[in-house]
């Protein structure tokens, strides 16, 4: 005791205590993710699973997008995670990535897989940027969400709008569905976009019935115009007979069947329903993967009569970054990974906007209300956390995508 209270007395103490206390901690003033050289960013994907393909793609893209890339001094280190479209391991995976350190999270593959991260996100007050769905649980969402793309909501109220316009009847729109929250957003666009057409009012209230049920994989087959399918599975059968029974009990022919799932699933559906000898018109949103459904489709025999939206330009498009995506893409270059590259540039455009330190306030504040023009693509964030409405259709016929049109609309129903 004697000895700490000579210390004390001592008042060189005191002036190493302030000196001390003066110079701050290394890192503790530092946002998480931001280093003397790098922003890290995050990102949680579908490498290994049914939908590969589109997390492979999407991380194409944004790689394209940023490579070479420097904002404020440093460079852009994007950090993945396989889930493989699983939520139980998109939760380990995001746990991971908050834990190592992340900036934000960009570009996330799914529905599901969003459903389960976002709150791990909100928590960790990490932004979540540019996902890979246009579910309704991401606007607004819960935390901090920034979106780039059109809505499925949007997306498969054009398609229908666009059939109705060709003369097709609401009780002539089915819908084949994968069975959770993402498939559900597809039968919200047929009750939007049927609402006030003649006669649909029995259609709506049975599509109310749908899309109140909860929990995991719930009965919703054999309930009005729709079949479903599990998540992660390819059995198309059971959806397909529910459609066959509507088409029966309301002596009604399905002419289009609106899709929302996995590449791999829609394409089954569509060639087993041909097989069976349906002429059905078969819808699919973007998420389904433009690509990667032209093989399965290809795989299963199917030449013609799939329509597909897509919330990016025409590929073929003379657009200045379209150049810039084909340039860098190359032979990767297609729906998917041209997302992914609008997404990777919304991230540099929003990151130069900030001025001073790079926080993940600034950063917000810097997309937040702001509009940007992206060498042709339009973004605007007044009013809504989702800076693009575009949704573009296309049509699939021996092999190749074409642009559709009204014209083609009259010739395929």
């Amino acid at each position: 005791m004697r000895y700490i209270t000579r210390i004390i007395k001592n008042p060189v103490f005191y002036v190493s205590l302030f000196c001390m206390l003066s110079i701050p901690l290394s890192g503790n003033t530092q946002e998480v993710g931001i280093t003397e050289k790098t922003i890290r960013i995050g990102g949680v994907m579908d490498f290994e699973g049914q939908s590969k393909g589109l997390g492979l793609n999407m991380r194409k893209g944004i790689l394209a997008a940023i490579q070479g890339e420097k904002t404020h001094g440093k460079r852009i280190e994007f950090i993945t995670q396989n889930d493989s479209y699983s939520p139980s391991l998109t939760i380990k995976a995001t746990e991971k990535l908050i834990d190592d350190g992340i900036f934000i999270m960009l570009g996330n593959v799914g529905t599901p897989t969003a459903k389960v991260s976002l709150p791990l996100l909100a928590e960790s007050s990490t932004p979540a940027v540019g996902f890979f769905t246009g579910a309704g649980i991401l606007r607004p969402g819960v935390g901090d969400v920034v979106n780039f793309r059109a809505s499925y909501i949007q997306e498969t109220a054009a398609v229908i709008n666009s059939a109705l316009d060709s003369g097709v009847d609401p009780r002539e729109i089915c819908a084949y569905v994968q069975n959770d929250g993402y498939g559900m957003s597809g039968v919200e666009g047929i009750k939007k976009a049927i609402a006030n057409k003649r006669g649909a009012r029995k259609i709506i209230k049975l599509l109310d019935q749908l899309l109140s049920m909860d929990g995991e994989n719930p009965q919703r087959n054999d309930i009005g115009p729709v079949g479903v399918y599990q998540r992660n599975t390819l059995n198309s059968k059971s959806g397909y007979e529910s459609l066959k029974r509507w088409e029966r009990t309301q002596n009604v022919t399905c002419k289009l069947v609106v899709s929302v799932g996995t590449y791999n699933a829609i394409g089954r559906f569509a060639g087993y329903s041909r097989y069976k000898g349906d002429p059905w018109i078969v819808s699919a949103v973007s998420f389904t993967g433009a690509e990667n459904l032209k093989s399965v489709l290809s795989e299963f025999g199917v030449t013609e009569g799939v329509v597909m939206s897509q919330v990016v330009p025409n590929l073929d498009d003379d657009l200045p970054i379209l150049q810039e995506a084909r340039k860098k893409l190359k032979e990767d270059y297609g729906y998917v990974s041209l997302e992914g590259f609008l997404v990777g540039k919304m991230l540099l455009s929003a990151l130069n906007n900030i001025q001073g330190e790079i926080t993940r306030n600034k950063f917000l504040s810097a997309i937040d209300g702001k509009r940007f023009d992206l060498g042709g693509v339009k973004l605007n964030f007044r009013g809504s956390n989702q800076g693009s409405k575009l949704v573009t259709m296309i049509y699939y016929k021996d092999g190749e995508y074409s642009t559709l049109d009204k014209n083609t609309w009259k010739k395929i129903i």
